[in-house]
């Protein structure tokens, strides 16, 4: 990647720049500190965190903004391959360890016996070398282990022993750091390039700007060939947006006025113009390139867990052919002891798989934030599920308007809440609106104040000076003072057909109820069968819904329990209950107010169409609007736990039968090198694959995530 493109100034005075680097750069961003320090005139030199940002203090009389790209241009050779030249350097010293061992090894037998010992020493002195350097640091290692085995074999001048096992202790090495870095690249390319730059509309001007100049209201002009820079609304224009990397949608999606563009999704036809909402940190592509890159750092507690005893396995290691020494005298079997140890397999295989799956799920549209998500995800019992916008589909329609006054008529009542409800961008709203515009010539707009959005309860807006307020019961009646008749013969069809009602005040009176139906998803009670299957105890259904309605969608899904008539603060009441009894909850959900129980629960799920605030406080957010990919993602966390266990128990049980079988003179150092070193290779290979993904998700073809970068 060029510097030019990977670097952009952001900030800059007399004296001092601030730079900002693209995410998945591959750059050694230390080598450049220090590079740039040595340089005459820098002052200083700082590294940002998760802004991705390098600050350069200077001397403006010895440079300018021109000479430190340029400085830094030059310094790319050494600097910016640094990273990629680190990530292999390990690889690259492990392939020459095997070939000088080769070397050595044919060469040795056609040397006089005094220098056989010194050739072999020195080939197998990396090794060697590793394992003194952790026992000077105070450190019992495996390393250390296999450096003394090693140096016995050499001793006893069995220097075909002392080759295979330096030769195996490279290859078991070289392999498993060359997959862990290939799980890492994989997940790293889920992350999408960004724009660098971006045309905004000014006082009737087109002007180009850097992105990160970019703030929130400003109208963003998006056309054909260009990347989102913002998530935020179409206020004007048409355009066919490819989303294949957001959403899993293979095919373009046409985006007018009111919808919702995302960034990192692609213009292939058209020209919009987009109020920005989410700029910066808080854009969707930023978030998930932060947390892609978080995820390459987070530990499981199988992984600790296995680190741990790993650790703990040495000095047992260590004492048993210590034992082994003192009761045999017998320097072969020692040194065949100590060449079977359980670190490696233990501390690598975990990461290695939860990286795998994670990817795996990454390429299905499913974005798993760490590897204890995934964890606590396997081993749920209990799953919480929100219903509106999770069970249910979220595209409102409305189905009739009821008027309680003879003064208007139902289309005249859907009109007036048009009117109002065009200001917002909201579910309801929006099927309001588009239920009004379907009216064609006998569109009316009723002209009113500024419209008040009150929060989960409605909206308030004033008619010829009479106040409209548009919402729940709960605010019309409680809140406005309104009084409401007895509605039962209207609307207990209503309840029954599961239709929502919207209430609409004019004048301190109930004018009307716009009635409207949120569709359940046909495959949620596929989904409860699902989860069953693969071990969920319990499935709970929150609603804010009336009895009589909650219970009746509850049994026809196949929940075991339902909570109605709730407010939203008592869903994580709700889920903390359920967690004081011992249970792991799954909760599920997409409304802002499922932010604190998405937090609260041992692993929370966003859906797809979800608020920004719930898919930030979600360990796990499905990038497609498919609820059966939580039974998907479900089912794979509990592959990769049982995956990781079968390399625990491999690990464990092939390891100790090969000490076993050394310890009693059985083996010789030879061979249990090829024992030892063989079963590590075939359990980091068996942990690279991943979790199995789920056959339904097989069937289906999956979603391009891979992208050019240039």
């Amino acid at each position: 990647m060029p510097l030019f493109t990977a670097l952009t100034v952001v900030h800059l005075t007399r004296s001092r720049m601030r730079l900002r680097y693209r995410t998945g750069t591959s750059f050694d961003k230390h080598s450049l500190k220090r590079l740039l320090e040595l340089r005459s005139g820098v002052d200083r030199v700082e590294l940002g965190g998760m802004n991705r940002s390098i600050r350069v203090w200077f001397d403006p009389d010895v440079h300018s903004v021109h000479t430190i790209m340029c400085l830094l241009e030059g310094m790319r050779a050494d600097a910016f391959v640094a990273l990629e030249r680190n990530r292999h350097e390990l690889e690259n010293s492990q392939v020459h360890s095997v070939f000088r061992g080769v070397l050595a090894f044919a060469l040795t037998p056609m040397l006089p016996p005094p220098l056989r010992g010194l050739l072999t020493l020195l080939a197998c002195g990396p090794a060697i070398g590793q394992g003194l350097r952790h026992l000077f640091a105070g450190k019992i290692t495996s390393e250390t282990m296999e450096g003394a085995a090693i140096l016995i074999s050499i001793g006893r001048r069995d220097y075909a022993a002392a080759y295979m096992a330096n030769l195996l202790i490279a290859l078991a090495e070289y392999i498993g750091q060359r997959i862990d870095r290939q799980s890492d690249e994989l997940l790293l390319s889920l992350v999408q390039p960004e724009a660098e730059q971006v045309w905004v509309r000014r006082q009737d001007q087109d002007v180009l700007v850097q992105a990160d100049q970019v703030t929130k209201g400003t109208i963003v002009i998006a056309q054909a060939g260009e990347t989102v820079a913002v998530d935020g609304t179409v206020l004007e224009g048409q355009a066919s947006v490819n989303e294949v990397s957001m959403t899993g949608e293979a095919l373009p999606v046409s985006k007018s006025r009111g919808d919702r563009l995302i960034s990192g999704t692609t213009v292939e036809e058209g020209r919009v113009l987009v109020y920005a909402e989410q700029v910066g940190q808080e854009r969707v592509s930023f978030r998930i390139a932060s947390y892609v890159e978080s995820s390459l750092q987070s530990k499981s507690h199988a992984q600790l867990n296995a680190a741990r005893l790993a650790d703990r396995l040495v000095p047992f290691s260590l004492g048993l052919a210590g034992s082994t020494y003192l009761l045999s005298r017998d320097l072969a079997k020692v040194a065949a002891v100590l060449q079977a140890d359980y670190s490696c397999a233990l501390k690598l295989a975990t990461p290695v798989a939860f990286k795998s799956s994670m990817y795996k799920a990454g390429a299905h549209q499913i974005l798993v934030k760490s590897a204890s998500a995934l964890e606590k995800l396997a081993t749920a019992d209990v799953f919480i599920f929100d219903k509106t916008g999770t069970l249910t589909s979220g595209d409102l329609e409305v189905m009739y308007t009821l008027s309680m006054d003879p003064g208007w008529t139902s289309e005249q009542i859907l009109l007036l809440a048009a009117s109002i409800e065009e200001h917002y961008f909201h579910p309801i709203a929006q099927a309001v609106v588009k239920a009004a515009q379907q009216n064609g010539a006998s569109r009316q707009h009723f002209h009113h104040s500024e419209v008040e959005f009150i929060v989960a309860h409605g909206v308030m807006a004033y008619v010829e000076g009479k106040k409209v307020v548009i919402g729940s019961r709960h605010f019309l009646e409680d809140d406005e003072g309104i009084t409401f008749p007895d509605l039962k013969s209207c609307i207990r069809c209503h309840y029954g057909e599961s239709l929502t009602p919207l209430y609409i005040g004019y004048d301190g009176k109930l004018l009307g109820i716009i009635c409207l139906r949120d569709e359940l998803r046909p495959e949620s009670h596929q989904l409860l069968e699902a989860l069953r299957k693969n071990g969920m105890q319990k499935a709970v259904m929150l609603t804010g819904d009336r009895r009589e309605k909650a219970i009746e969608i509850a049994e026809s899904l196949g929940f075991d329990e339902c909570h109605y008539e709730l407010h939203p603060e008592h869903k994580a009441a709700i889920v903390e209950e359920y967690r004081s009894q011992g249970k792991t909850c799954a909760f599920i959900g997409d409304g802002i107010n499922d932010a604190p129980a998405l937090s609260l629960a041992d692993v929370g799920i966003a859906m797809q169409k979800g608020a920004d605030i719930a898919r930030i406080s979600a360990d796990i957010a499905l990038l497609h609007d498919d609820i059966l990919l939580v039974s998907d993602i479900h089912a794979m966390a509990r592959h990769t736990m049982k995956r990781v266990s079968t390399n625990y128990g491999l690990t464990i049980g092939l390891n100790s039968v090969i000490m076993l079988l050394a310890v009693i003179g059985r083996i010789s150092p030879i061979t249990t090198a090829v024992l030892h070193n063989g079963t590590t290779i075939g359990i980091l290979m068996n942990a690279a694959l991943g979790a199995r993904t789920p056959r339904r998700i097989i069937n289906t073809t999956p979603a391009q995530v891979h992208h050019e970068t240039s």
